[in-house]
């Protein structure tokens, strides 16, 4: 094991340092990194660490989280007030609808199957946006209308937004049958797991201004109550989001105690370039090369089909906004991009022995391979022609 971790961090590394330099985002080198390491190709991973790579992959979800919750400002939401709140979840809703009608088309898949698939697909990447929305804020670009700054904000909501949808969607799938009833457990889960972040938030946050520790040991705590709270989501009898719990203790955290989570974040960032390495090629080596190609183009429309109701969705969210046509266009390509959170969760349904796993995450990293590179490449390509000041 010890060497397979090794060959995942310098290779990973290497990989997508070589595909920065073709100015295409890291991620997908480490992608394709897992791909050759793992069984369908060169198989020089011990299987022990595959078969915990489920885990691994979660963690590294815990910490994007929980950083995100550390970054995001609650006052930018409020500054740029409606359509942030709608872009929290609107496209992500559109682009699941899509996947509803046209996965059963593409791959047969029944209604369950097609929301467990549309909740894993539809989750915007960080990974992708936030390098790329920082650059335009740092060169003054639609921060007058505050196109960087919404994109960002609803791209952190939508994330937590989504993976909520999607672990109530498994929790019914592992139901012998599927009740419409049982949808309630959604909004439920999703209310518990905000309210049980912010419950976790303001204990942390007592704790540490009474206990000076450095940032080290800060980090360490929130870390462990992430894992734990997480880890406890099965035990407890009512329906909990655990992961929206996660970002929801960062935002509290950020909230009552600024230099605290500022310095936390900084050490989330640092701890994130091992996670993301881990993230990514894991989830390249859990893919089977055959079966991708038997879905073969089928997943690549399939991608498009859905990508056309996100933008839709993101034009609905800026019907009534000061944005001319342009900037809209630009809205709709900048929140296209998928990453992050497909790699973390897409292979859960294979792992819980779902009959649609394969698919939704064959289905994933194809959706990665194809929106990460194009949406990056927009984004650079179009941003100084749609964004009209700067």
């Amino acid at each position: 094991m010890l060497l397979s971790c090794g060959l995942i961090l310098i290779l990973g590394m290497f990989f997508g340092e070589v595909f920065k330099k073709f100015k295409l985002p890291s991620l997908i080198g480490m992608l394709l990194c897992g791909i050759l390491l793992g069984p369908s190709v060169l198989n020089m991973l011990d299987d022990s660490l595959l078969a915990i790579s489920a885990d691994i992959r979660k963690i590294a979800l815990i910490i994007i989280l929980t950083r995100a919750g550390l970054n995001l400002e609650i006052e930018d939401l409020k500054k740029i007030g409606r359509p942030a709140f709608f872009m929290c979840f609107v496209p992500a809703c559109f682009e699941i609808v899509g996947m509803i009608i046209f996965a059963p088309l593409l791959l047969g898949m029944n209604l369950l199957d097609s929301l467990i698939l549309g909740s894993v697909v539809a989750a915007v990447s960080p990974a992708v946006i936030v390098p790329k929305m920082l650059k335009l804020m740092d060169e003054k670009a639609g921060t007058k209308k505050g196109i960087p700054q919404l994109i960002l904000a609803g791209a952190s909501v939508d994330d937590v937004f989504v993976i909520a949808l999607f672990t109530s969607f498994t929790s019914l799938a592992s139901e012998s049958v599927f009740s419409f009833t049982s949808l309630i457990d959604v909004p439920l889960s999703i209310i518990n797991g905000i309210l049980g972040g912010v419950l976790l938030g303001c204990l942390l946050t007592f704790v540490m201004k009474r206990i000076q520790v450095n940032s080290i040991y800060q980090l360490i705590i929130i870390l462990s109550a992430s894992l734990i709270m997480v880890s406890l989501e099965n035990m407890i009898l009512i329906p909990f989001a655990s992961l929206i719990a996660v970002m929801s203790m960062g935002i509290t955290l950020q909230m009552k105690t600024k230099e605290i989570s500022k310095e936390c974040s900084k050490n989330y960032s640092k701890l994130w370039i091992i996670g993301e390495i881990f993230l990514f090629v894991l989830v390249g080596a859990s893919i089977n090369i055959q079966y991708a190609l038997h879905l073969g183009l089928a997943s690549v429309l399939l991608i498009f089909c859905v990508l056309i109701f996100r933008m839709a969705g993101v034009f609905v969210c800026l019907i009534k906004t000061d944005l001319t046509l342009k900037e809209r266009l630009f809205c709709m390509i900048a929140y296209c991009p998928k990453a992050t959170v497909q790699a973390a969760i897409g292979g859960i349904p294979l792992a819980m022995g779902l009959s649609c796993g394969e698919s939704v995450l064959t289905v994933g990293v194809v959706s990665i391979l194809v929106t990460a590179p194009l949406g990056a490449f927009a984004i650079d390509k179009t941003y100084q022609k749609l964004l009209c000041e700067k």
